[in-house]
């Protein structure tokens, strides 16, 4: 079953006395219900304006997108700057706190174990609701913007570039715990990078984006034994391969 369908989805930045450039050409994709979908592509390929656009971040200029029939904040983003993301004037538990009570998720009272029960299902403490920002690490902070969007009770997680800003070793664990959520949690994650190495840990189909087109796309195993397009075979000769430090 689909979740997600995009068709001829096209989406242009207006300039100034110039013509609208057009960032997403006409896209097709489908994305199934429980699916680790992979959207890989180098920075200015139209990669991450298509997750944004999915999660109505900005306006599409044609085409269409369509979800299954889903309760609102169903679709929740994670992003790739996490410390950025957060509030540096409000310690983790604030933030989290502050999703609990605009979206009335639970009572005031129980909030506090609310936050400590998404903590520990993103493998941390609870003592880091107590905690800034700036005190955490990256992987830390990457872990709570997840938990935060778990409150929200997503079906769908969009994840642009969850892992670029991280070490190797911590990607791997980031990687396994999204793979892990989305099995105990019956999730589709839509996983956007510029890393087929990354994608290659994880993912079950993918499609490859360049010059705001799809150039391949197909089941993930077959694209990284037998990758078609040019473009997709010099991607793969250019990154590292992590997948040792998954296993």
């Amino acid at each position: 079953m689909d979740i997600l369908t995009v068709e001829h989805l096209i989406i242009e930045y207006l300039r100034p006395g110039k013509p609208p450039f057009r960032a997403v050409k006409g896209v097709s994709f489908d994305v199934r219900e429980n699916e680790f979908f992979g959207i890989v592509g180098e920075s200015g390929c139209g990669k991450s304006t298509v997750a944004k656009a999915l999660c109505g971040l900005l306006p599409v200029s044609g085409g269409r997108m369509a979800f299954a029939p889903m309760p609102a904040g169903a679709v929740q983003m994670i992003f790739q700057d996490a410390v950025g993301s957060l509030n540096p004037r409000m310690t983790i538990g604030q933030a989290m706190g502050e999703v609990l009570s605009v979206h009335n998720l639970c009572p005031k009272e129980e909030r506090a174990a609310r936050i400590a029960t998404l903590l520990d299902e993103v493998g941390l403490p609870a003592e880091v609701a107590e905690a800034y920002p700036r005190e955490l690490s990256g992987g830390q902070c990457q872990r709570i913007s997840i938990a935060r969007a778990l409150s929200m009770n997503p079906r769908v997680l969009i994840a642009d570039e969850p892992v670029s800003a991280l070490d190797v070793s911590v990607q791997a664990r980031v990687l396994n715990l999204l793979a892990d959520l989305r099995t105990r949690r019956n999730l589709t994650i839509l996983l956007i990078s510029h890393d087929l190495a990354v994608v290659r840990t994880v993912c079950d189909r993918l499609i490859v984006m360049n010059a705001g087109e799809i150039v391949e796309r197909g089941e993930a195993k077959e694209v990284f034994a037998h990758p078609r397009h040019p473009y997709t075979q010099r991607l793969l000769a250019a990154v590292p391969d992590i997948a040792e430090a998954t296993a």
